[in-house]
């Protein structure tokens, strides 16, 4: 348990000199709002993901076999989108290889644009998600949730990918048993379990209880947060900008 608390302590106030510097508590921030925009799509946008591309290949051969209240069109729209925001994040990660401060910046002011699109888009439409508002915010959260995904892939801070958590709840239960010692890192794990699951929580009430919009304000905001405070502390040159070799 100490050690658990000490791994999340250090995850969320990385102490000085650690090699990812402020990345972890920053891309927790990003964790959180996948689950909130994966809560949009699945529960607003009808059953679809844009950040979990593995629900949404399954989703696509269920809708195929006929599976009643899933769209074929709707899971390719959201792939598509997501591997052009991927082939997006690659060259900004290739662009920024020597300075991932200026490269989360980037990205997550690009992703802050995209979402803005989508906050646009809902307000234009007064709440009410019709065929073409709900494909312009699957394309455009897909290409977002496709670079941040990328981005997190080259920014390389272990057991953050901020959008898929089944090597991080693997790596949990693996590396505590018998034969794998204790884990490595289980309250930076748990803490990226959580905060997925408390941005997906706090989505989908906001979606029962509220509305659309607010869900993507809050995204938004976040986004905007992260790619400032990314800017900020990354702008006097910092050792950890560079990848750890």
């Amino acid at each position: 348990m100490r050690k658990l608390l000490t791994d999340a302590a250090r995850t969320l106030a990385p102490p000085q000199g650690d090699p990812h510097g402020p990345l972890p508590p920053l891309m927790l921030v990003l964790t959180v709002v996948t689950g909130l925009i994966d809560a949009v799509s699945y529960l607003a946008l009808g059953r679809v993901f844009v950040a979990n591309m593995t629900g949404n290949v399954v989703f696509l051969g269920f809708a195929l076999a006929g599976a009643p209240g899933l769209s074929v069109t709707a899971s390719l729209v959201s792939m598509a989108s997501f591997l052009a925001g991927a082939l997006a994040g690659g060259k900004y990660g290739s662009r920024f290889a020597s300075h991932r401060g200026r490269l989360l910046a980037t990205a997550t002011a690009v992703q802050s644009v995209l979402v803005a699109g989508t906050v646009i888009a809902v307000a234009l439409a007064d709440g009410e998600v019709t065929g073409p508002v709900r494909y312009t915010l699957i394309v455009l959260l897909g290409i977002a949730m496709g670079m941040q995904n990328a981005v997190a892939r080259r920014l390389g801070v272990p057991d953050l990918t901020t959008t898929v958590l089944t090597l991080t709840l693997t790596g949990l239960a693996a590396d505590s048993g018998p034969a794998g010692g204790a884990a490595p890192r289980p309250g930076r794990r748990i803490l990226s379990v959580l905060a997925m699951f408390l941005g997906a929580l706090a989505g989908a009430l906001l979606l029962l209880h509220v509305e659309l919009l607010p869900v993507l304000v809050v995204a938004l905001l976040l986004l905007i947060a992260v790619s400032a405070a990314a800017h900020r502390l990354s702008a006097s040159g910092p050792t950890w900008i560079r990848h750890p070799s």
